[in-house]
């Protein structure tokens, strides 16, 4: 039985960190959703991909996002029998759970942090960031009240 575990938080939470060490603990390949944001303003993009081509049954991968030229880069093909960690700002919505759930075992996690420590770790990893801050903090929020997001099985506090 294949299992799936999607990590979901805002930026700097913690969700990269987390989902390295549930890797380590368990020999799951983790997948980022920052290899395929497709750019600074495609949050709910990206969220929408995790079902139609990370979650696929039959042809599971993505498009990677080349952030330098900022435009698509190449498609990067996942294991249809394999199970993944599936982290990122968008990863736990209702339809992206159920594609998890339709291929085999989902567990769900949203880690959680104080606004300023978010902001200092996500700047501390990449300096760049600082001038999208706003414009990625504002698609969180609207992400974080939309209907997509969901409550997730177990929140963590980093």
């Amino acid at each position: 039985m294949r299992r799936f575990v999607l990590i979901d938080g805002p930026s700097g939470s913690g969700k990269t960190t987390f989902a390295g060490e549930l890797s380590r603990e368990t020999g799951l390949t983790v997948v980022h959703l920052d290899d395929f944001y497709p750019g600074w303003y495609g949050l709910l993009a990206a969220s929408k991909m995790v079902a139609e081509d990370v979650l696929h049954p039959s042809r599971p991968g993505f498009r990677r996002w080349d952030w330098e030229k900022n435009e698509p880069g190449e498609w990067v093909a996942l294991d249809p029998d394999a199970s993944y960690i599936i982290e990122g700002v968008g990863a736990v919505t209702s339809r992206n759970i159920a594609a998890a759930r339709a291929l085999g075992d989902v567990r769900t996690f949203r880690i959680e942090a104080d606004a300023g420590e978010r902001k200092r770790r996500a700047l501390a990893r990449d300096p760049g960031f600082a001038r999208w801050w706003q414009v990625w903090a504002e698609q969180e929020d609207r992400y974080y009240a939309g209907p997509g997001a969901v409550e997730a099985d177990e929140v963590i506090r980093s």
